[in-house]
């Protein structure tokens, strides 16, 4: 029970939040510039004589109305909220029907009007006009030297009227603008130049009224080409003293403050002569979106999150080669004053270079005069290597080889800068892998092809060969049987001649021989 009671005191008390919520006490809403002549409308064309007006005012805090002025026909009386300024606008309102405000508001002047009209027999007729009060202010004062960073900053009193402020510039560019607590809604334009001079409009849109209700209030704003700004008010970070592999990525740290432009410097080192040519890699105008790099910069982009470069919050991550050394200045710039975090970065890289009889480990770096010591060393500790110094930023450990076991493993270049950070490398080095010995051996498949081959042939030859002197054996045992049974005819057909009327083709034929003793000839076939 007391679950639904609490429920429908939280509904009831919502309803009645949203119905005050939209009971507006005015009628309308009047955005004014502080020190502009105003006028606050108030018609009626149905009225005539007899007419009394009555203007009041009720002040942001205040619980009560005042009395601006009164008339009407035959009087006119000015109550204690009138101000010097202050007159209707039209003095024959009797007859026109305007009695509108005339006057010139302050700050202080913004709150609720009423202008109350008052007719014999007729019913009052009221129209409460809430007035703003827009303040507008340009830094720095003009004229403005070339290079300075222009503000415009606009706000609007009283705070409870909810107001969407926008700046254009010159040739009806949007310009970006920011709300900022208790100063307003602000647009810049750094590095001002002499085609920024013009008429800049700050547009005022009241939530409450219709969306296309617009406040337009022009601030000129004029540009000394003589004087150029000079940035005097420097203040400098500590200089920060680190080192990175090359191909690495690495973050360029920039000032903490909320800035409106940025700038990266590099200064490299020379070996030749010890001088540093500033360089300028980087520029980003956050207010006017505009970005400036060079050939050299290709590497360098500004840092995402926890930095928004967006909101003026700035660094930089760039990969750096081995030439990449030397002294970074980011500057960041906020209104007329400078930033600066300076970095002095040695970069290095290790390498390896085999040969037949060794291996070369080489640990190269820069910014010489920011290290204090280099070395190498095995994951064995007790084991003493052959290092060389092979020049100014240049040392080598070298392996004998083919590599062992002994030798294999991890080798570490370390490097302690003079403010005692260190940074290493690490650098594997792996046992040769066992090459197979490989024997050519040629192919089997053609001989063994040409065997096959030759076999019928062999064969077909061995079986001629047998044949003949099967043959020549055969004839001996006929010539020598035709002897001796003093050449008796035999009842078959001569082999000899066979032989000649036609060739072999297929198979041959045998001669007839004797087998045993009964005298039976066989015919052999193959």
């Amino acid at each position: 029970m007391e679950a639904v009671f609490f429920t429908f005191i939280l509904i009831f008390s919502f309803a009645v939040y949203s119905f005050q919520a939209n009971i507006r006490e005015w009628d309308d809403v009047v955005v004014a510039r502080e020190g502009i002549p105003t006028t606050l409308i108030c018609t009626d064309t149905t009225v005539r004589n007899g007419v009394t007006i009555n203007w009041k005012v009720k002040t942001i805090g205040a619980d009560e109305w005042k009395l601006v002025l009164s008339a009407s026909k035959t009087k006119e009386l000015f109550g204690s909220a009138s101000k010097a300024s202050m007159r209707l606008i039209d003095p024959n309102f009797q007859n026109t029907g305007n009695f509108s405000l005339f006057f010139i508001p302050k700050v202080e002047d913004c709150g609720l009007y009423s202008c109350m009209i008052e007719q014999p027999e007729r019913i009052p007729k009221e129209t409460v006009i809430l007035l703003a009060i827009l303040t507008v202010t340009v830094v720095p004062a003009a004229p403005i030297r070339l290079l300075s960073t222009l503000r415009l900053i606009a706000s609007v009193k009283p705070d409870s009227v909810p107001t969407n402020i926008i700046w254009v510039g010159p040739g009806g560019i949007s310009m970006k603008s920011e709300t900022k607590l208790n100063t307003g809604t602000v647009a810049k334009v750094p590095q001002i130049q002499k085609n920024d001079s013009g008429a800049y409009v700050c547009m005022v849109r009241p939530w409450s009224t219709s969306p296309n209700i617009l406040f337009p209030f022009n601030v000129e704003v004029t540009v000394d080409v003589k004087s150029e700004a000079s940035f005097t008010n420097i203040t400098h970070g500590t200089v920060i003293t680190t080192a990175t592999r090359a191909q690495m990525p690495f973050t360029v740290i920039c000032p903490g403050v909320q800035g409106d432009y940025v700038r990266l410097y590099w200064q490299p080192h020379s070996p030749q002569n010890m001088k540093r040519n500033v360089l300028q890699l980087y520029h980003y105008d956050r207010w006017r979106g505009i970005t400036f790099v060079n050939n050299q910069s290709k590497r360098v982009h500004l840092a995402g999150p926890p930095y928004n470069a967006d909101a003026g919050s700035f660094s930089f991550l760039f990969t750096p080669e081995l030439n990449n050394g030397g002294q970074y200045s980011c500057d960041v710039f906020l209104n007329d004053n400078i930033y600066r975090q300076r970095t002095v970065l040695s970069v290095f890289k290790v390498k390896s270079k085999p040969s037949p009889s060794m291996l070369e480990l080489s640990c190269l770096y820069s910014e010489l005069s920011q290290i204090q010591s280099v070395k190498w060393t095995y994951q064995d500790k007790s084991r003493k290597l052959h290092v060389v110094s092979s020049g100014p930023g240049r040392i080598t450990a070298v392996l004998p080889t083919p590599i062992t076991a002994d030798t294999a493993g991890n080798y570490t270049c370390t490097l302690q800068l003079n403010n005692g950070q260190t940074v290493w490398a690490t650098e594997s080095v792996a046992l040769p892998s066992k090459e197979s010995v490989t024997v050519t051996t040629p192919s089997l498949l053609p001989p063994l092809s040409a065997l096959l081959l030759l076999v019928p042939l062999v064969a077909a030859a061995a079986g001629v060969l047998l044949w003949r002197r099967e043959h020549i054996s055969d004839r001996g045992i006929e010539e020598s049987l035709s002897v001796q049974a003093h050449e008796a005819e035999n009842i078959y057909e001569n082999p000899e001649d066979i032989r000649q009327q036609a060739p072999f083709e297929g198979s041959f034929y045998m001669d007839l021989k004797p087998r045993g003793d009964d005298g039976i000839y066989k015919e052999l076939e193959q």
